[in-house]
């Protein structure tokens, strides 16, 4: 596959979301020597290289990570390539992700500013006559807060495709980014729990 993680706005865990599934992505594939055949490819086309400067921050990171321009080749040799965009891509970094990607992947935390964002997009996006694009709910708030679930009712209403699986707010993802590893790596149930969120996804994307 290749997924490409978009949107208008920034602070959705755009970059968070690239990390895991291109991470359940390699997982899926098999296990490879780092670089070799078969590997996921998170490309880092994002200029504030968050993605790259995650990875940096840990002694073995497990995805290969290249930093690009999101109009880059994708080199050979991969079997799956995420690409971690920039916050307001060009109508010309649209057009060239929506005819490379299998699926453009758009993250959306359940708040009125990061709506409005979204629909920006999904509106640039129906400009270019990209319709294979779905929108991934993410930072929910746990129960009783009713955020995720007003959002989704609102985002089936206008029409937008929308995974059926959702991404729960945890302060797990802000230490594995610290630390420079994946989210299941951080040792407490909440980073579990996140990480099988991030699976129930990638498993939803790739079926």
């Amino acid at each position: 596959m290749n997924i490409a993680v978009l949107g208008f706005k920034g602070g959705v865990g755009k970059t968070t979301t690239a990390v895991h599934l291109a991470l359940y992505l390699q997982q899926k594939q098999g296990a490879a020597p780092l670089g070799g055949s078969g590997m996921a490819l998170l490309i880092d086309a994002d200029p504030n290289r968050s993605a790259s400067r995650w990875a940096e921050r840990g002694p073995s990171f497990p995805i290969k990570v290249l930093a690009a321009d999101p109009t880059t080749p994708t080199p050979t040799g991969f079997q799956h390539t995420v690409i971690d965009t920039p916050a307001r891509p060009t109508p010309e970094q649209l057009h060239a992700l929506a005819q490379r990607c299998d699926l453009l992947l758009l993250p959306c935390s359940p708040d009125a500013l990061a709506l409005d964002a979204l629909m920006l997009t999904a509106k640039a996006l129906d400009r270019l006559g990209a319709k294979h694009y779905k929108v991934l709910l993410t930072l929910v708030p746990p129960w009783p807060n009713r955020d995720g679930a007003e959002a989704r009712n609102f985002l089936k209403q206008v029409g937008i495709p929308l995974c059926h699986h959702s991404i729960r707010r945890t302060v797990a993802f802000q230490r594995a980014a610290l630390e420079g590893v994946c989210v299941h790596e951080i040792p407490e149930p909440r980073a579990k729990q996140a990480w099988s969120d991030y699976v129930a996804v990638g498993e939803e994307i790739s079926s």
